[in-house]
Parts: structure tokens; C-alpha cells; sequence
């Protein structure tokens, strides 16, 4: 994901798009599991990726998930209804292999 403003501005006109196709068309189903849209910061080191989401916690007035920490994973969400946008930096542990399996279900 961008913050490049082509890239912004089609992405939320698809968003926008796809809401206007499902309340139109009611016979199309919706996932019964709740839908998430990952954004992975670039590469950087482990205090770059952890202030990159620090930093969009901040901006969707949000907490790190620290259930995700022993497995490497530094993550945010925020949720709208059944919509969740998370944010995960992948920690060097995980990257490397060192982190634990996270549990089923994350």
C-alpha cells in the first residue's frame, strides 16, 4: 500500500465501488468471517518497521496488539464493523525464523 495519491485515490474509489455493487445487489453474498485489508510497512529495521506502525496507530487512534509480539509480528488494527484494517511489521525474529508459530486463528 501507498500513500502515493493515485494509488490512494483508486483504492478508495474501489472500496467505494465495491460497497455501491454489494447495496445494490443484495443477492450477492458477504464473507460471514470479517474481512482484512493488511498493510505491510517496507523493509527496515526492526525500530524503523515498529515506528512506521507506531505511527499509523496514532493516526487511527489505536494500540499494538500485544498478543502478536512473541511471534514477531508488530500490529495494529483498526475495524470498521466487520471490515478490519490492520498494519503488521514483520520483527527480524519472525523473518528469520526465530519467532513462534502465532496461534490459529491470527
Amino acid at each position: 500500500m501507498s500513500t502515493d495519491s493515485e494509488r490512494r485515490t483508486a483504492f478508495i474509489c474501489g472500496l467505494r465501488d465495491l460497497a455501491a455493487f454489494m447495496e445494490t445487489n443484495p443477492a450477492v453474498p458477504v464473507p460471514t468471517d470479517p474481512t482484512i485489508i493488511t498493510y505491510y510497512p517496507e523493509q527496515s529495521t526492526d525500530t524503523g518497521l515498529r515506528a512506521e506502525v507506531d505511527r499509523i496507530a496514532a493516526l487511527c487512534g489505536t494500540k499494538v496488539d500485544p498478543r502478536l509480539l512473541p511471534h514477531g509480528l508488530y500490529t495494529v488494527a483498526h475495524c470498521f464493523g466487520p471490515i478490519h484494517f490492520e498494519v503488521t511489521a514483520i520483527l527480524e525474529a519472525a523473518r528469520d525464523g526465530a519467532a513462534t508459530e502465532p496461534p490459529h486463528g491470527f
